[in-house]
């Protein structure tokens, strides 16, 4: 698996946000990602990038996320969908293939590597879908980019 550190831009989500158990999280993520693109078409944006899921400190048997998609240009909340700010700066960066289920192997050598390189991960991390499902259905060739914003 590759780690690379990479130098985050600033960039604004606009998504649904919610504490979620975990056992809803794939029912959350399809009605999320549905609510922020029909609000970013309202408001007549586009996607700046792939959908993400940005979560909001470690995960229990909930987890509180933000899951939309990145936006350029300026964007309002409403009672549906936030606007939030994702972190810029020094981050880690891995790309995962695989279905998502599969993905705790990732995370488990990846909080590895950052004990190995003393490096201290801030409170919010996220997961950029680069792969659709719906396009794409074998999921053993989807990827997903989880990033770690560096403190």
């Amino acid at each position: 698996m590759q780690i690379d550190r990479v130098e985050l831009e600033p960039r604004t989500l606009l998504g649904v946000h919610e504490n979620v158990k975990m056992a809803d999280l794939t029912e959350y993520f399809g009605r999320a990602f549905e609510v922020s693109a029909a609000a970013m078409a309202a408001q007549g944006l586009t996607p700046a990038g792939p959908p993400l899921a940005l979560y909001h400190g470690m995960p229990t048997d909930t987890v509180d996320v933000t899951a939309g998609f990145p936006i350029a240009g300026p964007a309002h909340g409403t009672a549906d969908v936030v606007v939030t700010e994702l972190p810029a700066g020094s981050a880690i960066a891995s790309v995962y293939t695989g279905p998502y289920d599969g993905m705790t192997r990732t995370y488990d050598e990846i909080a590895a590597w950052l004990r190995e390189q003393n490096l201290t991960p801030g409170m919010d991390m996220w997961e950029e879908y680069l792969s659709d499902p719906e396009t794409n259905p074998d999921p053993a060739t989807w990827q997903t980019r989880i990033v770690f914003p560096l403190t």
